[in-house]
């Protein structure tokens, strides 16, 4: 027989004005567009606002303020009736340019349709995945995931393993050792498998020696496993994330005026929106309590749906305000000079969570009058140098940059002795360090840049 018993737990369900803002804010400019055709052709009482004329408004006609309807008893009176509505509302076609796009986080949160997730696992998770690096890797500890939706980290685990099982494998991961097991895991009895869990510090530095006595294979066996290992991918994010022939939308226009940086919101060019006076006053008339609990949830989908596009340039603008403060060299000198400045160092300045800003500069362009910017590209890792100051790394990669521009192709600099020139520049870094800055600027090793 099944016996009762009661269970108190903490669980934390964030509301769907707050889903709809996250939604919106993490949309570039022309699928912001495309949200708001679809919301308009699903939603009767959202329509496209009429430009304002000079005529007064009559009393008659005002719009009634929306604390003036008591929701409540109109829903619960019983005498509060008519026949149903018969009202079916014509669907116009808007013609309307839209500039087809695909993100690769878009792309990674609609894999997440094939599973059956709650509305708090599906907010985690796009959480894990909007908190993802240029390399694809876990930007962020997992635990403070887990503080912010008050929720054990055993569980947050569990979603964490969901995401990285999508395409590609070891999205997600957080390690290199991490992301390699991953996908390797359909094979757990490989040697590879066993060099990336066993010893993989030993596989990293090149001690095969070390690697045949500990797992007593043969040296044609290791060359077997190395050849399998090197093919799998170890920056499952890296070449992912543009879109061929893409057309850039600035979000934002900023222009300097009197020494003081002006915002705009670039979407003056999307439609406004408001929610259509008949369906307010048809609250105020007696109708089928059904008719009227529909009219209500759509007027307050509206409301919403119009609240978080405002609060969209609010965030937008916050965010970029931060920016331009935390760069005055870039904006104000020197377009070169970029200060360290990670996701952390805005979301403090503006008292809001990392994974908001992340969504607010993932995708997002600022037109200001030297160029176009992506807003992530504002935020780079700090290099210390000997006299204590602290520079951006896009500085050593623009100094690694000049320097190969302007070798004797016959003779290239191997990393080596560009490490040397760095450093009489200033700019102590290692070897591994300018490998993988040259990686990043696509540029290939020495041998291959030589001459013939």
């Amino acid at each position: 027989m099944p016996r009762l018993e009661q269970r108190l737990e903490q669980k934390q369900i964030l509301a769907p004005q707050q889903i709809l803002q996250a939604s919106l804010l993490q949309l570039p400019m022309a699928n912001l567009e495309q949200k708001i055709v679809e919301e308009l052709e699903i939603n009767p009482v959202l329509e496209i606002a009429e430009p304002e004329t000079n005529e007064p408004e009559s009393e008659e006609n005002s719009e009634p303020a929306e604390d003036e309807i008591d929701w409540d008893s109109i829903l619960n009176d019983p005498d509060h009736y008519t026949a149903p509505n018969t009202y079916d509302a014509s669907k116009e076609e808007i013609d309307m340019p839209i500039a087809q796009q695909s993100d690769f986080l878009e792309d990674l949160i609609k894999q997440l349709d094939l599973y059956d997730l709650s509305d708090w696992e599906r907010t985690v998770t796009e959480e894990i995945i909007w908190n993802l690096d240029e390399r694809g890797y876990l930007g962020t500890d997992i635990i403070l995931i887990a503080d912010r939706f008050e929720t054990p980290l055993e569980k947050i685990e569990v979603l964490l393993k969901l995401v990285q099982r999508l395409d590609p494998k070891g999205i997600a991961a957080r390690s290199l050792q991490e992301c390699l097991t991953i996908q390797l895991e359909d094979q757990p009895d490989s040697l590879a498998h066993k060099i990336i869990t066993e010893c993989f510090d030993d596989f990293a530095n090149r001690r095969f020696p070390a690697i045949m006595r500990s797992l007593s294979c043969t040296s044609a066996e290791l060359t077997a496993a190395t050849e399998i290992i090197t093919a799998l991918n170890p920056r499952p994010g890296e070449g992912r994330r543009s879109v061929a022939n893409q057309v850039v939308v600035p979000d934002i226009t900023i222009r300097e005026h009197e020494g003081e940086w002006i915002i705009v919101s670039n979407d003056n060019w999307l439609p406004e929106l408001h929610i259509n006076h008949s369906y307010k006053m048809m609250l105020k008339e007696k109708h089928n309590p059904e008719v009227l609990q529909y009219v209500k949830q759509k007027i307050d989908s509206a409301s919403w749906f119009i609240q978080a596009i405002q609060q969209r340039r609010r965030t937008m603008a916050a965010v970029m305000q931060a920016i331009i403060d935390r760069q005055p060299d870039f904006f104000n000198s020197d377009i070169r000079q970029l200060l360290p400045m990670k996701l952390q160092d805005i979301a403090d300045e503006i008292k809001m969570d990392i994974s908001t800003i992340s969504r607010a500069t993932r995708g997002k362009y600022v037109d200001a009058p030297f160029g176009i910017f992506e807003l992530k590209s504002f935020f780079t890792e700090g290099i210390a140098l000997q006299d204590g100051r602290e520079i951006s790394n896009q500085i050593i990669k623009d100094a690694l940059r000049e320097i190969i521009d302007k070798e004797d192709s016959n003779t290239p600099y191997n990393d080596e002795q560009i490490v040397g020139l760095l450093a009489q520049s200033g700019f102590p870094v290692a070897r591994r360090t300018v490998a993988k800055y040259r990686e990043q600027l696509k540029i290939p090793v020495a041998r291959l840049r030589r001459k013939i």
